[in-house]
């Protein structure tokens, strides 16, 4: 999830005008896996110390601080080997705002950076009652345990053997063990690279295009003794630090105590704080249980209309659900819609051999990634995931994007599957601040002047996924990706709304005819003209999203429910049973959790229209005989009901205020008849 970087080098064969360039540089380049926080670790083993510099700045504007420029000033030419390490933040858990959950984190003496998510922490620290918690970061578990268990078999990696079994979840680490005269690098998901000659030259960092770049840019320093190594899953890499060397590791370790490092005097550490510049403007990390049982949830709560007896009285097609309101619907003298009448099955005549026998030139032969996953933490991408390294046997990179809608929620089951399938999980980590400002200012303009069709204005920041995807793929030298889209969840209404009929016979549920693209071109550049409220900073966002959805060329992909049935049954079951999958506090449903979108304009539709994407979702599985209709009404009578923590979290992350949202939000006219306004209660 984060950006972790270092640099060990032999100080008898470079100079540290050689050296703090290339730390320096690749720190910048880690900047692209999170902007909320940063930090800069170094070790003087002459003075035994390291001196820690962090704060709630980007790396970049770290590195430019008049602090780092004194920091800098302790490197010392005088060690054997030099020592730097960092991190790249992008928060998920614990306040960037409070510097001890910045990292590199500093435990009792220990000091090391980590990318991922540990989602049994409050369960290991309940059984470890003997340790301390001092943070809200997860990785602090991480390090208490290492000690714990380095004091108990007096062996790091028999240490980190037990480490491996008991910690779940995603962890790609590097740290200087106390009082011991190395640095451990170790991954259980292989989100770890390296860049060395083993000899006198190491570099790690959390993605390999990172250390393409850093190689590309220093062509002459890194040569062809040089190799780039994937650190696998499950195995790591010892860094000797009183004369430089480079020892590999694999776990679960095949011998107990296989050498004693020389004990040294414990590192004293002196941490140093950078103050953001922009500290009250950045925001704190929300998390949607913050607002269970505060003291004005049910006050707010309140005010979530769900009209649902006004809602029932909608005439509703037969054979599926699809209400009056629903743009360009027509029943015929039935009472069956053109939804139905046009709907074209699902169950193609393909099979998972037959994307077995498709997939088949693209595979590695020696095992390196063949293929990436756009991964959001949902259920269907989840399942896809599963497939694609289980069943269809590849080396699979699971890419997510976080346009800073990407709830923890999400982040901790993409670390629960990605740590279980030991597969490792690139996150391009967009300007989250800048995103989250452009949403709130389109949001605002909206409420001025509602207009259903300009709803999607709201999520245009995360269609960016596929040209990342695209981009991520030439990274890493990749040709294939495998999508988890499911066509069940086609939601022409949205665009219905934009004055764009819909098309039954389109490919895919993302796809739009030219003469559609440019009716809601239109669509959309009318709303602009008559509310200036839309021309604002995001139009270049929006400008780049239409282009990443609609005209960006996709090759070279394949779509897993094409060739394997959608099953809500066997995909619920097997993210349950087999990952542990955390589900959300405010709904019983596994579907639109981890985007804290979805609420809020699911609310916006089901309030104004009586109808939300649940319908057209639960609809398609009756045409799809997945599902009877009446147990589709009860279940979309349910999962309709407004969800106050998660439209809570997504209007306080964004900035705006709850009660004047909602109530602004409610005097929106109804599409349908008398209201019968029914108050939601927590």
């Amino acid at each position: 999830m984060c950006g972790i970087f270092g640099v060990f080098v032999s100080s008898e064969k470079y100079t540290l005008e050689e050296i703090v360039p290339v730390l320096e540089a690749v720190a910048r380049v880690s900047e692209v896996r999170g902007k909320d926080s940063s930090g800069i670790a170094y070790r003087d083993p002459n003075t035994l110390r390291i001196e820690v510099l962090k704060g709630p700045v980007r790396i970049s504007r770290l590195l430019n601080s008049d602090s780092y420029k004194r920091f800098s000033r302790s490197y010392s030419n005088k060690s054997r080997v030099f020592a730097g390490i960092g991190h790249a933040r992008l928060v998920t858990n614990g306040s960037q705002l409070n510097h001890v959950n910045n990292q590199p984190v500093v435990k009792n003496g220990l000091v090391g950076v980590h990318n991922g998510i540990i989602v049994n922490v409050d369960e290991l620290w309940a059984k470890h009652t003997d340790l301390q918690r001092e943070y809200e970061i997860d990785t602090e578990v991480f390090y208490a345990l290492f000690e714990k268990y380095l004091m108990n078999t007096g062996d790091p990696l028999s240490a980190i053997q037990i480490l491996d079994k008991e910690v779940f979840g995603t962890v790609a680490t590097g740290f200087f063990p106390n009082n011991l005269e190395e640095f451990l690098l170790y991954t259980n998901n292989g989100s770890l690279y390296i860049l060395t000659n083993y000899n006198d030259y190491l570099v790690f960092a959390s993605e390999r295009n990172i250390l393409v770049r850093l190689r590309n840019k220093y062509g002459n320093l890194f040569k062809k003794d040089f190799e780039l190594t994937q650190v696998m899953a499950g195995s790591g890499y010892r860094v000797l630090l009183n004369k430089f060397g480079v020892q590999s590791f694999k776990v679960p370790v095949d011998e107990v105590a296989i050498y004693k490092s020389r004990n040294v005097e414990p590192y004293s550490v002196n941490i140093e704080t950078v103050k953001s510049y922009e500290q009250q403007q950045d925001e704190v990390v929300l998390d949607v249980n913050m607002y269970r049982h505060t003291a004005n949830a049910l006050q707010e709560a309140s005010l979530l209309e769900y009209n649902l007896k006004s809602i029932d009285k909608l005439q509703r097609c037969k054979k599926c659900l699809l209400p009056k309101t629903f743009p360009y619907i027509k029943y015929d003298n039935t009472g069956v819609c053109n939804y139905c009448h046009n709907y074209v099955s699902q169950n193609r005549d393909k099979s998972l051999d037959e994307l077995k026998s498709l997939v088949e030139p693209y595979r590695s032969q020696d095992g390196q990634p063949d293929c990436l996953v756009p991964f959001s933490g949902g259920r269907d991408s989840t399942f896809t995931l599963h497939l694609v390294k289980k069943e269809l046997r590849l080396n699979p990179i699971a890419f997510t994007y976080d346009w800073g809608m990407v709830t923890d929620l999400a982040r901790r089951n993409i670390a629960r599957v990605c740590g279980k399938l030991g597969v490792e999980n690139i996150i391009v980590a967009a300007d989250i601040h800048w995103k989250r400002k452009n949403i709130k200012k389109n949001v605002k303009a909206w409420l001025k002047k509602p207009s259903l069709g300009m709803i999607p204005l709201f999520m245009v920041g995360d269609k960016y996924f596929f040209y990342y995807t695209d981009k991520v793929k030439k990274q890493n030298n990749i040709n294939l990706n495998v999508w988890g889209i499911n066509d069940l969840e086609n939601t022409d209404f949205k665009t219905g709304f934009a004055g764009v009929p819909p098309e039954f016979d389109k490919e895919r549920i993302y796809s739009l005819s030219i003469i559609n693209q440019l009716k809601l071109f239109s669509f959309v550049g009318k709303n602009f003209i008559t509310n200036p409220g839309y021309l604002n900073q995001s139009l270049l966002d929006t400008f780049g999203s239409f282009v990443s959805r609609y005209l960006i060329p996709k090759n070279d992909y394949y779509h897993i429910f094409d060739y394997y049935p959608w099953n809500e049954e066997e995909i619920e079951r097997l993210i349950m049973e087999e990952y542990n999958w955390e589900t959300a506090i405010d709904t019983d449903s596994t579907w639109r959790i981890g985007d804290g979108t979805a609420s809020f304009y699911n609310y916006i539709y089901c309030t104004v229209a009586g109808f939300s994407e649940i319908d057209t979702f639960r609809s398609n599985q009756i045409r799809e005989g997945l599902i009877e209709r009446e147990e589709a009404l009860q279940k979309l009578r349910e999962e309709n009901r407004p969800r106050y923590e998660t439209i809570k979290w997504y209007l306080d992350i964004i900035g705006l205020d709850f009660t004047e949202t909602i109530k602004r939000i409610n005097t929106i006219p109804k599409l349908y008849g008398l209201l019968v306004y029914i108050n939601f209660v927590i």
